[in-house]
């Protein structure tokens, strides 16, 4: 089994901690987490490409982990973030990369393969598919399941929950930071196919008073063997009650911003190979049967598309599905 290494990267605007795994002259691959994730995430990921010969990174993202957390929540903007990334890709030297994204890893990724598609050599995508527009309430809501959602019901469907951090930042921030174990066991679960079709939980944050029904703290409930063990779970507790959850939440109040940057480049269009994983139990990335994915079909000229029966979690949950599935679309699109 491949060995992993921690190791930083430092500028004036940032410093970056980061897992690498494999030969450092193979082609790189570097693994970006979503919210609220950090770089072990993409342990499995990391240990099966770095077999194969890639040179596999995972940063811990703005915010997280052993990386910087600057105090203004403007810094979190993903004009900000792309930019770290880019730091770290020219400070190893690399041509370009194959980049890999989950949950908000995957708005950086497909900016960086918008605004900077030199450095991409493809883009692999899990749960959020690339929206021209920016992946922000204005381009999501108009893709809403209204068999699901009634507007009347529902007026901004299951993004409910990001217009609540813009309205009460500070109330979702202190609720996962109340029992940030209870929190990290709450948020891990695996998905369901008996949750599938249902509203999911984040389309009434803001009628409930906040996350989890508004209680102001996650329930205790027991830890989700399937996604965490034991000294996983630790590992994010100590992470999270070291830096908190203001950088994470931070990620989702910069979305005006983010709609100037997506559209700064006037590039709508990605003509490079692009891999999007469907996660079929994701309730609030729900992109099988809903018309979330419509504009990625229009506007990635090389697209492939799978759908795996799991939640959210897909590269946690079935990661020997992921891999492979990414493996078979290396090979396919002569990505060596």
């Amino acid at each position: 089994m491949e060995s992993m290494t921690e190791r930083a990267f430092e500028t004036s605007r940032h410093r970056t901690v980061y897992l690498e795994c494999g030969p450092p002259d193979g082609p790189l691959m570097i693994f970006v987490h979503g919210w609220p994730a950090l770089a072990m995430s993409w342990r499995s990921q990391l240990v099966h490409f770095a077999a194969l010969g890639y040179r596999c990174l995972a940063p811990d993202m703005r915010g997280y982990g052993g990386s910087s957390a600057p105090p203004q929540r403007e810094d979190y903007a993903l004009e900000e973030i792309v930019a770290d990334m880019l730091e770290l890709v020219r400070d190893l030297g690399a041509e370009g990369a194959i980049w890999v994204g989950h949950d908000w890893g995957s708005p950086v990724v497909w900016e960086l393969a918008r605004q900077h598609p030199e450095l991409c050599r493809g883009v692999v995508s899990m749960c959020v598919p690339y929206m021209a527009d920016g992946f922000t309430p204005s381009a999501l809501i108009p893709l809403v399941d209204r068999n699901i959602y009634p507007e009347a019901e529902f007026p901004v469907g299951q993004w409910d929950y990001i217009l609540f951090y813009a309205s009460e930042f500070e109330t979702a921030r202190a609720t996962f930071e109340f029992d940030v174990r209870a929190t990290v066991k709450a948020l891990f679960r695996s998905g369901s196919a008996k949750h599938h079709g249902r509203p999911a939980p984040t389309a009434r944050i803001s009628r409930d008073g906040g996350w989890f029904g508004g209680a102001g703290r996650a329930p205790d409930l027991p830890r989700d063997p399937a996604m965490l063990s034991q000294g996983d779970l630790d590992r994010y507790v100590a992470a999270f009650e070291r830096s908190g959850f203001f950088g994470p939440d931070a990620w989702y109040v910069n979305q005006e911003r983010n709609a100037r940057y997506a559209l700064a480049s006037g590039r709508r269009t990605l003509r490079l190979p692009v891999l999007f994983l469907h996660a079929a139990y994701d309730s609030i990335c729900e992109t099988v049967d809903s018309r979330m994915a419509e504009p990625m079909r229009r506007d990635c000229t090389d697209l492939t598309e799978h759908v795996l029966e799991a939640g959210h979690w897909v590269a946690q949950e079935q990661p020997a599905r992921v891999n492979a599935t990414i493996e078979a679309w290396l090979s396919d699109r002569g990505l060596r």
